[in-house]
């Protein structure tokens, strides 16, 4: 990609929140974000940085092509969506494409994209809209849980006291139904908010 004449890349990040200081710093065009980044994932990075009111436009990069997914980082601002299978033309011209203010979806999620509006259309019928999502929090909390991080840990880690870092835990035990940290893991693997690197298998 360093050899594009239109594309400088201006910085890489090790983890969701790097990232997230590092685009409200440089203020890219576009920022292609990982959706399984440590410390915070890249569906909640996309929704801290569109939330800042920058310009820079988001591109999210995954292993997962999930509907729920894909539906969560566009409703939260990102641009576009590439499984990373995907072959470096498609993420240059996707970069392309969002610098414009253009929408780019790898061609498989575009495709069930424009089903679903289909039928909706037919139906008669507004996309559902879900309840259960997590706040950005509820999620950090989350992610970090299946980090393997203990209570005083997440405290320390988003400088709030344990006794909300408990709150927001029960609040997502109740959201997602899974009340012990086993199922919060697979649960977090199962939908890309982490890299199964711990030898669990995604349900």
């Amino acid at each position: 990609m360093a050899a594009e004449a239109d594309i400088e890349i201006v910085g890489e990040a090790e983890n969701g929140r790097q990232a997230v200081q590092m685009v409200k710093k440089q203020l890219p065009d576009v920022a292609v974000i990982d959706i399984a980044m440590p410390v915070l994932n890249g569906l909640e990075a996309t929704r801290q940085i569109i939330q800042s009111g920058i310009s820079t436009k988001v591109l999210i990069l995954s292993s997962y092509s999930d509907d729920e997914y894909v539906e969560q980082v566009t409703e939260a601002g990102a641009v576009g969506y590439l499984v990373k299978q995907t072959a470096a033309d498609e993420l240059l011209k996707a970069i392309r494409e969002a610098q414009r203010g253009n929408a780019f979806f790898s061609p498989a999620i575009a495709k069930r994209l424009r089903e679903r509006c289909r039928e909706a259309f037919v139906s008669g019928q507004p996309p559902r809209k879900r309840t259960d999502y997590l706040t950005t929090r509820e999620a950090e909390v989350l992610q970090l849980i299946a980090e393997g991080r203990a209570n005083k840990q997440i405290a320390s880690e988003l400088c709030i006291s344990i006794k909300t870092v408990e709150k927001h835990r029960q609040q997502v035990m109740n959201k997602l139904g899974i009340h012990d940290v086993a199922g919060l893991t697979r649960h977090a693997i199962a939908k890309g908010v982490i890299e199964n690197t711990v030898g669990l298998k995604p349900l």
